[in-house]
């Protein structure tokens, strides 16, 4: 499996799959910030710490969470389907059943974002702690399929090659340079 050694440096874009991973760690720490909002807001309301988690959370999903998945969709499973290996169907399957999963994740987070939005502005509203807790379960069980099968299965059947063009995409979607690159 992918790991990351706690002591190296943080991935870049030359290594996309190290940088998948990392991106897993962020969303759960972001999933972790909004379990304990919803903690918090029981016990303290809107307070400042409410409102600045609220806008962690915000600001992760607007932006690195929408990239992650664009980074999956449009450049990660196009090249493993262009990889398949030997067993095109059983790839194929795991595949549409992560897009699926993209899908309900999206729609939760289309619900939960206009509550944190209020939050993040100071407003004293519930929040609804099923759909935090759905949106949470689902992301936490949609990384474990991902870290102990996506991953290992592209570090396996992409080429150097594939990672170089998916990691260059990577950075493009951010604005960013590839290292070594003007």
């Amino acid at each position: 499996m992918i790991g990351l050694d706690s002591g190296a440096r943080a991935p870049t874009f030359d290594h996309p799959l190290e940088m998948l991973l990392a991106c897993h760690g962020k969303i759960l720490h972001q999933c972790d910030t909004l379990h304990k909002l919803a903690v918090h807001l029981r016990t303290d309301g809107c307070d400042t710490q409410a409102r600045q988690a609220a806008q962690s959370v915000l600001r992760y999903f607007n932006t690195a969470g929408q990239f992650h998945h664009q980074d999956e969709e449009e450049n990660l499973f196009p090249a493993l389907r262009a990889s398949a290996g030997d067993d095109p169907e059983q790839l194929d399957t795991l595949l549409q059943r992560l897009l699926a999963e993209h899908v309900v994740m999206l729609a939760t987070w289309g619900k939960l974002r206009p509550v944190l939005l209020q939050l993040a502005e100071g407003m004293n509203i519930r929040l609804d702690e099923k759909l935090a807790e759905r949106f949470i379960n689902s992301y936490t069980m949609h990384i474990a399929v991902e870290n102990s099968e996506l991953l290992p299965l592209a570090a396996r059947l992409l080429s150097p090659e594939q990672l170089r063009q998916i990691g260059t995409r990577m950075a493009e979607r951010r604005g960013a340079s590839m290292p070594g690159s003007p």
